[in-house]
């Protein structure tokens, strides 16, 4: 019984990290786990204790209009801030590329939608993207759970040379696109206006 739980717990808390700031609704957690709410509720109840209780833990559990999400606790704030601080002198990262390629010829785009693209969950890579500026939430999708809409900023066009996004070297064909399984051809595209930008 005990391992039963343990195993139900672990199913929650995982649909609750890879939701990332955006969160998870009860009843999606109920549908996509197969537990009933008042399962699911109580399975929240206990996370949400275990990570108060436990001084250990980074997490806190946090509700609003039935929408839950994991948060680092308060105290945490100064190192994660170090955190997304200290890489603003180190390069982009492929996965940090390809994210921003595909938000700045996709924008507005959700992250799920981003998810989608890539194969991988994106939530560390918008966040650091955010910090740095180059991408900025551009409202609510009208859809359920309205989830963020991720854009590109006038940081990222002079990041990459550019004076608005019509400059944005073209995408291959649709039909190209459509057999895409990853973030790749976003990215090439992009890296290709960044090795004109550095050759000039």
């Amino acid at each position: 019984m005990t391992n039963t739980k343990l195993t139900n717990q672990a199913q929650i808390e995982g649909l609750l990290f890879i939701s990332g700031d955006e969160g998870i609704t009860l009843g999606d957690l109920a549908k996509i786990s197969g537990f009933m709410k008042p399962a699911v509720l109580a399975i929240l109840q206990d996370l949400k204790k275990k990570y108060e209780d436990d001084p250990a833990s980074a997490f806190i559990l946090l509700e609003s209009d039935q929408t839950y999400r994991l948060a680092t606790k308060p105290q945490l704030a100064e190192i994660i801030k170090h955190y997304f601080e200290v890489p603003l002198t180190v390069p982009l990262t492929k996965a940090l590329l390809e994210v921003l390629a595909i938000v700045a010829y996709r924008q507005p785009i959700t992250r799920l939608e981003i998810d989608d693209i890539r194969g991988v969950q994106s939530s560390g890579s918008l966040q650091k993207l955010m910090v740095r500026g180059l991408v900025d939430t551009h409202g609510r999708l009208d859809a359920p759970g309205r989830p963020f809409l991720y854009s590109t900023t006038p940081t990222f066009l002079n990041y990459f040379g550019l004076s608005d996004l019509d400059e944005l070297p073209p995408l291959p064909d649709q039909d190209e696109l459509e057999m895409s399984n990853n973030g790749d051809i976003f990215l090439e595209a992009l890296q290709a206006r960044e090795e004109r930008k550095d050759d000039n």
